[in-house]
């Protein structure tokens, strides 16, 4: 609820329940928009993405000049470490749910595979995306922000 000024009611305390692999997978299947994160020259690089989740796994479009793409191929069969986010978190209210993948990212090579995915997924910009990257999550946290109660009086 927002006060007289427009600035969010704050007077009940917030909450972060942690949630468990299993509900937070749900919860990222539930969007479409999240970050990934690799390292591009030795450091952290994030670029925001659209993604599905198939099986588990979150996949990914890109394209055959990407840093991810590079990235990924240079790795070979073990995959590259990432990290992968999404949230759902109310702007006014600072209540929803964020999840954090950490896993390993493969080029994918299968060409029904690919087919699948580039039906699955449309991309953002109209530049040609032939290539996909599935992650396979090896550690999966999450947390709900949630309403407490009202703070203690004084």
């Amino acid at each position: 609820m927002a006060d007289d000024d427009g600035r969010s009611d704050t007077s009940e305390a917030r909450r972060s329940v942690e949630l468990d692999g299993a509900e937070a997978l749900r919860l990222l299947g539930s969007v479409s928009l999240g970050r990934i994160v690799f390292t591009r020259h030795a450091l952290p690089t994030v670029r925001p993405v659209n993604h599905v989740l198939i099986d588990g796994d979150i996949v990914i479009r890109t394209h055959g000049d990407a840093t991810l793409t590079r990235y990924t191929r240079q790795t070979g069969g073990e995959g590259a470490v990432v990290a992968y986010e999404a949230d759902d978190i109310d702007p006014d209210t600072h209540l929803g749910w964020s999840v954090v993948v950490t896993g390993f990212a493969r080029l994918v090579t299968d060409p029904r595979e690919l087919a699948r995915y580039r039906a699955l997924l449309r991309p953002w910009v109209s530049q040609r995306m032939d290539h996909a990257v599935r992650i396979s999550p090896d550690l999966i946290t999450g947390v709900r922000l949630t309403v407490n109660g009202p703070f203690p009086s004084a």
